[in-house]
């Protein structure tokens, strides 16, 4: 568990943002939408920052469920300002059930799928979710999305 930690941190690390607008939400979100639609994954996938949807796409398959599920895990990564597969490591690792304690409630879910945008010297400013796959897919997913997203951009 503690290697998973460790890399999941490291993606935290290296995944940063020199800025991030409105603009840059819909490319990332095409860019992610294309490698979802590619590997031929329904799922949904949003961009939002706290009270603002940036971006949104509804893949073939989806259900309604994976709506509920893309709030609550962007509600987890905005709250917690880390991502939801690094919260659900870290809780697991220190044995700790945090939605079964009551300390997170229902609109939180700790489970992975989505990561924070964070722009450098500014801090978190939204989170970019996938929901429809397994969480590490959903992660992973997020993850891929954003490192082509920025390595295009350097």
């Amino acid at each position: 568990m503690t290697d998973l930690i460790a890399e999941l941190e490291l993606q935290e690390k290296e995944l940063v943002f020199d800025r991030f607008d409105h603009a840059d939400a819909w490319r990332l979100g095409t860019r992610i939408t294309e490698i979802a639609q590619t590997a031929g994954h329904g799922v949904g996938i949003d961009i939002r920052r706290p009270g603002l949807i940036l971006f949104r796409a509804a893949l073939p398959g989806i259900t309604p469920d994976q709506e509920v599920w893309i709030a609550r895990k962007a509600a987890l990564v905005l709250r917690m300002e880390t991502s939801s597969a690094l919260v659900d490591a870290r809780f697991t690792a220190a044995g700790i059930d945090a939605a079964g304690s009551g300390w997170l409630g229902d609109e939180y879910a700790i489970t992975g799928g989505s990561f924070p945008i964070r722009v450098r010297g500014v801090g978190v400013v939204a989170a970019a979710t996938a929901s429809g796959l397994s969480s590490q897919d959903d992660h992973d997913l997020i993850v891929d999305g954003i490192r082509s997203f920025l390595a295009e951009r350097a």
